[in-house]
């Protein structure tokens, strides 16, 4: 079976600074995918490389057995174009720390506004999944408020919605739990937690370790741009192999 991600030796560089030193992982179809980690340590670089956000500076990443961002001609691998990398984003969803909502539209014309613009939806298909979409995050009473009426909790789970939108095959979370106030948290996790259940391949960037432990069917711990560590969530939190993840989990549970 194909794997949803593969990463074979990626490497990812700015200048001097080498941020991810060769990463080889998998993340199979319907697989709720982990990564954590200190600041610094390439996690949510790696989940900008998975869409081509960032390019990779060596090594392959191909979502669903297609290269991410590259074709292969014999050896060599040549960028794509503009509109086929965004084709190819199409499938993957993202959801980042910061919302990154349209400021001048309602959470419902949000949520909208890509299967419109990218996949020529019509308005009335658009809207009906959106509705569809707000009611599954518990929002389809906000659908008339702008970002700024919202909570960060609730602008996020309108991101997640917008993500949605575009039903994709993957979902990438950097992180999308570290800006929201404690007692906001509770209600995304819910959110991602229902996405899990349904079947959705995710990977997320994420500081909540109970999330893991629960959601989790693979835990990767990244530091310095490397795999330190991979397994079970449950066996990694609980029984650390690598001196360097017992210092980090020994700060953060």
């Amino acid at each position: 079976m194909t794997a949803m991600v593969k990463a074979e030796g990626v490497h990812k560089s700015y200048g001097a600074a080498h941020i991810l030193r060769g990463i080889d992982l998998e993340v199979q179809n319907g697989e709720v995918f982990c990564l954590i980690g200190p600041s610094g340590s390439g996690k949510s670089t790696f989940l900008r490389c998975i869409n081509h956000l960032e390019k990779i500076n060596a090594g392959r990443l191909s979502v669903d057995g297609q290269l991410v961002g590259y074709r292969q001609k014999g050896d060599k691998l040549y960028e794509l174009k503009d509109s086929e990398i965004a084709a190819q984003r199409r499938d993957i969803g993202m959801v980042f720390q910061r919302f990154n909502l349209f400021p001048h539209m309602t959470a419902l014309a949000n949520v909208m506004e890509a299967p419109i613009q990218v996949k020529g939806e019509t308005k009335a298909v658009a809207r009906e999944r959106a509705e569809r979409l707000l009611d599954r995050v518990g929002l389809r009473d906000k659908a008339g408020n702008y970002p700024s009426q919202l909570s960060g909790g609730q602008q996020q789970r309108v991101a997640i919605a917008r993500a949605l939108a575009m039903e994709p095959k993957l979902m990438l979370f950097d992180e999308p739990t570290s800006a929201l106030d404690p007692e906001l948290v509770g209600d995304v996790l819910d959110v991602m937690r229902d996405l899990a259940e349904s079947g959705m391949t995710m990977v997320v960037v994420t500081h909540e370790m109970g999330f893991a432990r629960e959601v989790g069917d693979s835990l990767v711990f990244m530091d310095g741009g490397v795999v330190v560590e991979s397994g079970n969530p449950r066996d990694v939190l609980t029984n650390p192999q690598h001196d360097r993840t017992k210092a980090f989990l020994s700060k953060v549970l």
